[in-house]
């Protein structure tokens, strides 16, 4: 035996067995943080819904323990007229927001990426910019946009012989949504953008050598390429709009007509640090949770749906 083949290290075990330990260490450290990050709080939150405060002593003075309530908590919840209206009204709202925020940041990506677009980096920069403002912070903002004596928009309405009123009952729910599109209309843009990035040019040059103008190159080649994107940015848009809690927690000082169930997460909140009810408080959060997946899952089942039936 040669020197060089002495000195040759030997291996030991199969390749696919050190794969699959390589594999291994590099998703047990993802595993991990997504048990103590997601799944243990999941857990915790199922667990303690179905538990409720019982007091012992003469007239309930005495210790406080938990006991098994069952879903009790649920049937509470669910026959609560406020968490209830809270839910249509976040819905109505979705209804209505999404669609027009969507269309705003489609339109906008067509315009910043057209051929005869100009001063691209800036505009794309100033639509983003909402999006790094913290959604309390664009919520006063926009507060003293809406309250009479202050606001300068109402003052202009006034001068027109507007009598406007952004926080009254009929108009706040459009206010908050006026604050949500202006936030988070340029990040959907920007997705939209990254998009159509990925779109080979070979497609445009084919276009338009077969004589389409700008209308039916954005029509029938870039609006079909967007598809994924706008699938995505709409699930993140229903997930969001479940949550709404900071933009009307903000503005319920300002509007009589936001209350502490105006939406499900602000009902929730005020359950659990108001009402000291945590075990309601994570019934309620729960039941939305299961929402938010029922109507992600629902719109990705719709609409692939018809990408097949169009396929």
């Amino acid at each position: 035996m040669s020197a060089t083949a002495a000195r040759r290290p030997r291996r030991t075990g199969r390749p696919g067995a050190r794969n699959a330990r390589a594999a291994a260490g590099f998703v047990l450290p993802f595993l991990a943080l997504f048990a103590l990050c997601y799944l243990a709080p999941v857990c915790y939150a199922v667990w303690t819904s179905l538990r409720r405060t019982a007091r012992t002593g003469p007239l309930g003075l005495g210790t406080e323990h938990d006991v098994f309530a069952g879903l009790a908590n649920y049937a509470q919840a669910l026959t609560d007229d406020r968490f209830l209206t809270g839910f249509g009204r976040v819905l109505l709202f979705g209804v209505v927001q999404i669609p027009l925020m969507t269309a705003l940041a489609t339109a906008l990506a067509l315009l910043l990426e057209s051929a005869a677009a100009r001063w691209v980096t800036f505009f794309r920069s100033a639509f983003f910019l909402p999006y790094g403002v913290p959604g309390v912070i664009a919520s006063i903002l926009w507060g003293f946009l809406y309250v009479p004596g202050l606001s300068p928009l109402v003052r202009i309405a006034q001068a027109v012989g507007w009598n406007v009123d952004f926080l009254s009952r009929g108009s706040v729910l459009w206010s908050v949504a006026n604050i949500v599109t202006w936030q988070f209309t340029g990040y959907t843009m920007l997705v939209l953008i990254a998009q159509l990035k990925s779109v080979p040019g070979e497609l445009y040059e084919a276009a338009r050598i077969d004589g389409a103008g700008a209308w039916q190159v954005a029509r029938y080649v870039k609006l079909p390429m967007l598809r994924p994107a706008l699938v995505l940015t709409t699930v993140f848009s229903i997930i969001g709009t479940l949550q709404l809690f900071a933009e009307p927690m903000v503005l319920r000082p300002l509007a009589s007509s936001i209350d502490s169930g105006y939406t499900p997460n602000l009902h929730a909140y005020s359950e659990a640090f108001v009402g000291n009810n945590q075990h309601r408080a994570a019934a309620e959060a729960v039941l939305l949770a299961l929402v938010a997946c029922a109507a992600s899952f629902g719109f990705l089942r719709l609409v692939g749906g018809r990408g097949k039936e169009h396929g």
